[in-house]
C-alpha cells in the first residue's frame, strides 16, 4: 500500500511541536478552507505528515503520522469541516525554513511556496524525501523507503 504525503502548518504560538509532542497525539481540527478540508479528507491512516511552524519560524520542524482518517470536526458549529488525529513520530535533525525550500529548484511548485496561506497540503514523494534530507533526516516512518 503507498502512502502519501502532506504538509500541515501551525503558528508555533497556537500549537507548537514541544506541545504536539508532550500531548502525543492530537486532532487536527479548525481547519476552515475548502481545499484544505478537502486534502484533510484525502488523508489515510499511516501517512506520513511534515509540521511547519508558521508565522514568524516558517520552518518545517517535525515528522508526524496519521492515525485517524478524517471524521467531523468536534470543533466546527456550522458547515461540513472535517479533522484527523496525528501522532508525532520524531523531529528533524535540522529544521528547514521556508528560504531553504524557497532556493530549492526540486521544491518550487509545492504549495508553501505557491500557496503560502493553505494550512493543509500535499507533498509528492519526492517532494517529502527532499525536504527530509534538508533537514537532515533519513527515515521518517517503519518501513518508508
Amino acid at each position: 500500500m503507498s502512502r502519501n504525503h502532506w504538509l500541515v502548518k501551525q503558528e508555533p504560538e497556537a500549537y507548537s511541536w514541544n506541545t504536539f509532542l508532550q500531548d502525543g497525539r492530537t486532532a487536527w481540527t479548525g481547519v476552515r478552507n475548502y481545499q484544505a478540508r478537502n486534502f484533510l479528507r484525502a488523508m489515510k491512516e499511516g501517512d506520513a505528515v511534515l509540521f511547519y511552524h508558521s508565522v514568524r519560524e516558517k520552518r518545517v520542524v517535525g515528522i508526524a503520522k496519521v492515525v485517524r482518517a478524517a471524521y467531523v470536526d468536534p470543533s466546527a458549529s456550522d458547515g461540513d469541516w472535517s479533522a484527523v488525529d496525528l501522532v508525532p513520530v520524531k523531529p528533524l535533525v535540522q529544521a528547514v525554513a521556508l528560504e531553504a525550500i524557497k532556493e530549492e529548484v526540486t521544491l518550487q511548485d509545492i504549495l508553501l511556496v505557491r500557496h503560502s496561506r493553505l494550512s493543509v497540503m500535499p507533498l509528492a514523494p519526492a517532494q517529502y524525501r527532499r525536504i527530509l534530507s534538508l533537514g537532515k533526516t533519513t527515515e521518517s516512518l517503519p518501513n518508508e523507503g
